[in-house]
């Protein structure tokens, strides 16, 4: 990968769609395509293979689930950033992505300057979902019947402070700021407190975190 380039995987079983996909998107000079896949067996390899920094990922490939896909990726370490593409936006389908470690949900009746705000976005750290969804899917996650009550009592001191700034809405580079840490550290903090707190995303972590009392401060206010 070319230093500051972000790289990306298109899954999408729609040939036309991917291809037009991928030749608007590598025309962005700091983005950069190198794997369109059509099936979910394939993509899992490929993946593998090239290690892009983000995957656009159809949430239904012919008759399977694109969530298929997502769970392989996150059984496999992978570091990539999973953003899934999708002409339905059904509230339990985006739960359960989040849940699987999706960093955004992306409805394929938007444009493409939409799409490329959110993967600078979903590259940088952040998590995505349009602005209709957003209550929704909180909500879901916020009242849901969960297991982990006392998971946050497990966290570090640190960990918790990186939580905490997480539910503030700060980014990593915010955070390693605010905290006086380097962005690896944060990074390693925020990649503890996920597998504690057996969440798959940062927007999982918040959701908990916000069940069992952590609000924003006062930071995230003004």
């Amino acid at each position: 990968m070319t230093e500051g380039r972000v790289t990306l995987v298109i899954v999408d079983d729609h040939p036309l769609f991917s291809e037009a996909l991928a030749e608007r998107l590598s025309s962005e000079p700091d983005l950069e395509v190198p794997a369109v896949v059509q099936r979910a067996d394939e993509a899992i390899t490929v993946i593998a293979r090239t290690r892009p920094s983000v995957v656009l990922l159809d949430h239904m490939l012919g008759p399977r689930s694109g969530l298929t896909v997502l769970r392989a990726v996150r059984q496999n370490d992978s570091q990539a950033k999973i953003i899934m593409l999708s002409a339905r936006s059904d509230v339990d389908q985006v739960v359960n992505a989040i849940r699987l470690g999706a960093r955004a949900w992306v409805p394929k009746s938007g444009d493409v300057d939409q799409l490329i705000h959110v993967i600078h976005s979903v590259a940088s750290g952040r998590s995505w979902l349009p602005e209709e969804l957003i209550g929704p899917v909180l909500d879901r996650l916020i009242h849901e019947p969960d297991q982990q009550a006392d998971l946050l009592a497990s966290l570090t001191g640190r960990e918790r402070e990186v939580l905490a700034a997480m539910i503030d809405g700060l980014t990593r580079s915010d955070i390693a700021r605010a905290l006086s840490l380097s962005p690896n550290t944060v990074r390693t903090h925020a990649q503890n407190l996920l597998a504690k707190l057996n969440c798959h995303s940062v927007l999982e972590a918040v959701a908990l975190a916000r069940r069992h009392g952590m609000q924003p401060s006062e930071r995230a206010r003004t």
